[in-house]
């Protein structure tokens, strides 16, 4: 709705937002690979790692915007707000990290399940011993920072750290394994397909009416028509999807033709790759999940969201990495 009293001069609210979350954006951008990092010790998975930076920085951004003075440490008081949104998210669902041991494999099984046998053991600690490690052990913050993160003492943090250390002393050598391979959902390669073959129609018939697309960090829409103009865009005007979606200095020899959608399952969740084109050969530049009601991934399930990440550099290089896949990335943002 429009407002009668505001001058056909004077900005929108979102023009006016999206200046301060851009310089936001670009302030704290040097500290986004550690903090990624972070989130990916606390997390099971790369996805749900961005996801949780995500969070976090949209937390910062209203956070700061409603504080009285700015922080005194700003990597500390951003690792803060992500302790404390991953401990809400954790007391929630009510998980006891604990009691779920992994499974114990050979030691000479693939090289990602010897890369993340210190992350799964580190992964049997209860929430704020797991953290207080991390923070200690792996970013070198000092006890006095580790307390203000966590939001507690000195005391209780040397009480976690000691409790910590004594559980991984006297864990096993363990490796987390390969997960089982498990078929690709129905719904998800019906979407590559009709994409692949630039049938927008098509598309739009395995989407509700009110399905969510959101790019992580630039946009959010619901509905086929905000589905329509991001996909469509990809699909028959890809010159001006990439010029909005990736910054020039990112797109070294690209080739400005629509990216080819595939469907892959790692770690037991379903993403899907897009490939697109350079001279130099074909690379993944984005991952995206895609949720659907119906549970099964079969004939007559409908995508309920659509959530790509296209400026996420460190999910892309560890998925690409482990599915040994040719990738490039985008930076953290559009502009």
């Amino acid at each position: 709705m429009t407002d009668p009293t505001r001058s056909e001069t004077e900005p929108s609210l979102q023009q006016a937002v999206r200046e301060p979350w851009r310089r936001f954006t670009e302030e704290f951008e040097p500290v986004r690979p550690e903090l990624y990092r972070y989130c990916r010790t606390l997390t099971h998975s790369p996805w749900d790692a961005e996801d949780l930076v995500q969070d976090s920085l949209v937390r910062a951004f209203v956070s700061l915007g409603t504080s009285p003075s700015p922080p005194d440490n700003p990597r500390a008081w951003l690792f803060r707000v992500a302790s404390n949104h991953w401990l809400n998210q954790v007391k929630r669902r009510r998980e006891d990290l604990t009691a779920v041991p992994p499974e114990p494999v050979s030691v000479d099984a693939n090289p990602r399940a010897v890369r993340e046998a210190g992350g799964s053991l580190v992964g049997q600690l209860a929430p704020k011993e797991r953290a207080a490690v991390v923070l200690k052990e792996a970013f070198d913050f000092s006890l006095e920072e580790t307390a203000e993160v966590l939001s507690t003492s000195v005391g209780a943090v040397k009480a976690a750290l000691h409790r910590g250390r004594e559980k991984l002393k006297h864990s096993e050598d363990t490796a987390a394994g390969e997960p089982a391979r498990t078929p690709c959902p129905g719904v998800l390669d019906e979407f590559c397909r009709a994409f692949n073959a630039h049938d927008l129609e098509r598309l739009m018939g395995l989407l509700l009416d009110t399905t969510e697309v959101e790019l992580a960090g630039t946009f959010r829409g619901f509905g086929k028509e905000a589905a329509k103009r991001a996909l469509g865009g990809l699909m028959f005007a890809p010159e001006q999807a990439v010029a909005a979606g990736i910054a020039e200095a990112q797109r070294g020899d690209l080739l400005l033709v629509p990216p080819r959608f595939e469907a892959v399952v790692l770690r037991g969740t379903p993403l899907v790759l897009a490939y697109f084109q350079h001279e130099s050969g074909e690379a993944v530049r984005s991952f995206t999940r895609l949720d659907w009601e119906g549970g099964a991934g079969g004939d007559g399930d409908r995508i309920t969201k659509i959530g790509t990440h296209l400026h996420s550099p460190e999910a892309l290089r560890e998925i690409c990495g482990e599915l040994g896949l040719p990738c490039r990335t985008n930076g953290y943002r559009n502009w």
